[in-house]
């Protein structure tokens, strides 16, 4: 390890020692409020208004949305900042310019600079990295920077941001302890981030949540789009590398040849939601024309760094990687692994604790073979608790106390025509990333 990656190892460790962080406790880690990124931004010199940016929301589908709307703004010439949450294997996938991390160098020195504000302050983890993030796409000079949130909307973090564009991708139950316990209350807080008279796309609308955002683009005087009244998608078939799309625009009645990088059906959504987004942005001047927003949709991965998405790892025998975390996640994630053809079927699963673990466990086959696991954090949910509502639900399998351990055990088992998907959350898919690749956890 040379001397600065231990300086930037060092760092990360100060920073999750000394504050709050979400990922690992959940609720309790939470500073409600934009009282404390306020007075970070200040502090800062208000970096959030040196930039133009897009905020993202939504239960599901958000980050890669922020994915997609980043690569269409690096296809189409400007320099792009993009922040998203948690990351998978390093702390920089959180904050990207045009696809690479942010510098080690610029981390450490932001922490160091800083650390008599934060002793001062007490922000979470969450507040100092929105703050981070937004100071280095200032002192950058980003062209554009896509935001998305960490929960919620009206009291995130990120919610400091007054952007060009916001977008909101979807509402169903998630974290319930702290949005509310109807999709009507988890909408409202999502509804947040729309702001006086900056233009909305909503990506899926529900009879339950429609009128929550139609009311709030009304009171806040600003031009709403709805993504499936602006185009519908149809799957035409799919490789190792692609899937293929026939994409209509609905009020021209206009049809064009899509394909996507991005290999998960589920992304047909959020690829909806970004062609509308893609012509509101060249409505106000910018260069996401559709020929350019195309171009963009075939190499996401390449142009974002966009990992964790229904993932290939291995061809044969196949193994995926998915980070659905949550019940509408994890449904939207078994509809495309019942298209899958293997001789068996094996899944390395965990979950965190906050979760609502038995009706996403409800969503997966009986006829597969489970590796129960957790991830080395505080809030996971325990394999052996995990295995016990599972075996009540009649899944199969045995419990591991590590992603590792169970990852080894499933490939011992797998044959040649079969196929395993590594799932649950972020962290499961992450440990699983770095176990197989060889790399340490950061």
């Amino acid at each position: 390890m040379s001397a600065i990656q231990q300086q930037y190892s060092d760092t990360l460790a100060y920073l999750y020692a000394q504050l709050p962080v979400f990922s690992k406790y959940g609720k309790g880690a939470i500073k409600i409020g934009l009282n404390n990124i306020i007075v970070l931004c200040d502090a800062l010199g208000n970096p959030q208004n040196k930039i133009k940016t897009i905020h993202i929301a939504g239960t599901n589908g958000k980050g890669s949305t922020s994915h997609l709307l980043s690569a269409i703004f690096q296809e189409a010439g400007y320099k792009t900042g993009l922040y998203t949450s948690p990351h998978i294997q390093d702390f920089g996938e959180r904050i990207k310019i045009n696809g690479q991390l942010v510098a080690q160098e610029w981390v450490i020195d932001f922490v160091e600079k800083h650390k008599e504000l934060f002793l001062k302050i007490e922000p979470s983890f969450f507040e100092v990295t929105v703050a981070m993030a937004l100071q280095y796409f200032a002192e950058q000079a980003c062209d554009i920077a896509v935001i998305e949130t960490g929960l919620g909307g009206r009291l995130d973090s990120t919610n400091i941001i007054t952007p060009i564009l916001s977008v909101i991708t979807n509402i169903s139950y998630d974290h319930l302890d702290v949005l509310g316990n109807t999709l009507a209350e988890i909408a409202t807080e999502k509804a947040g981030i729309i702001k006086e008279g900056v233009p909305f796309v909503l990506g899926e609308r529900q009879k339950e949540t429609e009128h929550i955002f139609f009311e709030n683009a009304i009171h806040k005087h600003c031009n709403s789009f709805y993504a499936d009244a602006q185009w519908a998608l149809v799957k035409v078939k799919q490789d190792e590398e692609c899937q293929y799309l026939k994409a209509v625009k609905l009020a021209e009645q206009e049809m064009y040849d899509l394909q996507t990088d991005l290999l998960g059906t589920y992304q047909l959504h959020n690829i909806k939601t970004v062609l509308t987004a893609s012509e509101v942005l060249y409505s106000m001047g910018y260069h996401t024309d559709l020929k350019t927003t195309l171009h963009a949709l075939s190499k996401v991965k390449k142009l974002t760094g966009l990992r964790g998405r229904w993932e290939k790892l291995q061809s044969q025998p196949l193994i995926i990687a998915d980070v659905g975390h949550n019940a509408a996640g994890v449904k939207e994630v078994m509809k495309q692994w019942q298209l899958v053809k293997a001789e068996q079927k094996h899944i390395v699963i965990g979950f965190v604790k906050d979760k609502d673990v038995h009706t996403a466990l409800k969503q997966f086959p009986t006829d597969t073979q489970f590796y129960f696991c957790n991830a080395q954090i505080p809030r996971a949910l325990p394999a052996k608790d995990l295995a016990t509502i599972a075996h009540e639900l009649n899944l199969k399998g045995k419990a591991y106390q590590s992603v590792a351990e169970a990852i080894v055990d499933a490939k011992n088992n797998l044959g040649k025509e079969d196929a395993l998907l590594i799932t649950g959350s972020f962290f499961i898919v992450g440990e699983a990333l770095d176990f197989l690749e060889g790399k340490q956890h950061g």
